[in-house]
């Protein structure tokens, strides 16, 4: 066993910590900005504001201070992205400072701040926070998944897919599953709510009871797929394989708040994906 001062401190001491400081980030950061900037758009297409250069950079600081790990964020660059995560089997932290970032821009309230310590490919700590709801999502490994100091799910889901709220996001999936989902729809209703991170969270809340979703990144999952699996949800890839086996920059979801309705939903998706596409 290492020496004490070599250990990395346990993710259960570093908790605390991290959800103060998504807070903070959200409260210094992003709410004074909430319809007050300007954005541009990125290579990508995606929304850049200045509200997310300053959350990132806040956030790099205090994380920093709780523990020195080096920092992936959605608004790095691709080439430092990929160059943490090449680097990073010691482990390190993964930002997004605010996931939503066009539900932002527009005013519809909806959007979080999200933090994830990443040990060995998959996180051990993940703190969410809606800064507009004030509601932060928060789980350890082992050690639970919760709300506001509400353990989750916050309730039980239906025992059929033909009851449940979905969560669905048509992006990234092939016409046919999209139009099979559109024209069958097998379960009771539908929402889109445009911050994948929140999503993860409202499945491990009973808020939503299944999700889909084409293609994350690693920024978009991290902390939601830990407070999922410790609120006792069950999360596969589109095609049904292990979640964490997919390609870490770009990974399909398929979730349930229950083992047994994510058997459900999962046989609906394959009777209806056109095969080899995800």
């Amino acid at each position: 066993m290492p020496p004490a001062s070599n250990r990395p401190p346990s993710t259960s001491d570093l908790l605390d910590q991290v959800i103060a400081a998504a807070r903070a980030v959200g409260r210094d950061e992003v709410m004074p900005r909430y319809l007050k900037v300007a954005h541009e758009r990125k290579v990508d297409g995606s929304l850049l504001t200045e509200a997310d250069v300053a959350a990132q950079g806040a956030l790099f600081e205090r994380l920093r201070a709780i523990a020195p790990y080096p920092m992936l964020g959605e608004e790095m660059n691709e080439s430092e992205q990929r160059e943490v995560w090449k680097r990073g089997d010691t482990g390190f932290w993964c930002v997004d400072p605010i996931d939503g970032t066009s539900n932002f821009v527009n005013g519809l309230p909806f959007f979080a701040v999200s933090i994830a310590l990443v040990l060995e490919g998959r996180a051990v700590l993940g703190v969410v926070y809606d800064p507009h709801a004030d509601e932060a999502f928060y789980a350890s490994e082992g050690g639970g998944a919760f709300m506001n100091g509400d353990p989750l799910p916050l309730k039980l889901p239906p025992d059929d897919l033909n009851r449940c709220m979905a969560g669905i996001d048509l992006k990234r999936i092939d016409r046919e599953l999209a139009a099979s989902l559109a024209r069958e729809h097998p379960f009771a209703s539908q929402r889109n709510l445009g911050a994948s991170t929140l999503d993860w969270c409202y499945v491990a809340a009973g808020r939503l009871h299944i999700y889909l979703h084409g293609g994350q990144k690693m920024w978009d999952y991290a902390a939601g797929w830990l407070i999922l699996k410790e609120a006792g949800a069950a999360v596969s890839g589109l095609d049904g394989a292990d979640f964490l086996a997919g390609d870490p920059w770009c990974r399909s979801v398929l979730a349930a708040q229950t083992p047994a309705l994510l058997a459900q939903w999962g046989a609906w998706v394959a009777a209806h994906r056109k095969s080899g596409v995800i």
